[in-house]
């Protein structure tokens, strides 16, 4: 199993940005599709945006497409989420997770099939 620890969040200006971390550790990081996602309060978590394993394909739930960048440096064992424009009133906060399998971060009967979640790092954006 591999472990993620998110960090980078905290509140910001709307229209101002973000950069989000993901540090993994005690697995084979460049054998996991990654992924973001996010929660607000009295919400369901949704997918934010996934990456392939070696960076080459990304994908973005259309809310954020255009102002949203994921990105992984394997050597480092990180990935990243520079956030731009941001304009949410609602806190959110943002996990990461990572899946060895391919296509978890696509919602199935029984929600997100990845195999490791960190605990998330709140972004609240104010007015």
């Amino acid at each position: 199993q591999v472990q993620l620890v998110e960090s980078g969040g905290g509140l910001v200006q709307a229209g101002g940005s973000l950069r989000l971390s993901c540090a993994a550790s005690g697995g084979t990081f460049c054998n996991y599709v990654m992924a973001w996602f996010r929660q607000a309060p009295g919400k369901e978590r949704e997918f934010v945006a996934a990456i392939s394993l070696r960076g080459g394909s990304t994908y973005y739930t259309d809310d954020v497409k255009g102002r949203f960048t994921i990105s992984r440096d394997n050597a480092k064992n990180t990935m990243y989420l520079k956030m731009n424009s941001l304009k949410s009133k609602y806190p959110a906060v943002y996990y990461c997770a990572a899946d060895s399998n391919g296509g978890g971060w696509v919602p199935g009967p029984y929600g997100y099939d990845m195999d490791s979640w960190g605990e998330g790092t709140l972004v609240t954006v104010s007015s």
